[in-house]
């Protein structure tokens, strides 16, 4: 209880960090299934948190989502929780313009850079294109 009472974790999370402090597996197992029955531990909620935290930091779906599954949440939780989030075009719109400006990319090579920079952050190619606004003329 003094882990949950510093802040909220995941399942998994709770319970590999108990497993980690050296109590044995099944004790710390029904301690888990007792929290989660008295919803002490909710998944989905942490994961609802982890993403309005993690969104309004600016980071996108596809990182998002590789996080929340390296910390043992199931993947139809990350999947209704992602769906519920931002916009998630707005948003790299957002993200881009906070980082380099209102103005388009002026040239390729900075275009490329702004994706780069997006795409590290966890967006979709989609929300990439959306982002960078419409494609230059190749003339």
């Amino acid at each position: 209880m003094s882990l949950l009472a510093r802040r909220d974790y995941a399942s998994a999370e709770l319970r590999a960090k108990l497993e980690q402090q050296g109590y044995d597996g099944p004790i710390v197992a029904a301690a888990v299934a007792e929290l989660t029955e008295e919803r002490v531990l909710n998944d989905a909620r942490y994961a609802e948190n982890y993403v309005s935290y993690h969104a309004d930091r600016g980071q996108g779906p596809l990182r998002i989502a590789a996080d929340l599954k390296a910390l043992g949440l199931p993947g139809e939780v990350i999947e209704t929780v992602l769906a519920t989030g931002p916009d998630w075009r707005i948003l790299a719109r957002e993200v881009r313009v906070r980082k380099f400006g209102t103005q388009e990319p002026p040239s390729w090579p900075e275009k490329a850079r702004q994706a780069r920079f997006l795409q590290y952050r966890g967006f979709s190619s989609d929300h990439i294109r959306s982002a960078l606004g419409a494609d230059f003329d190749l003339d």
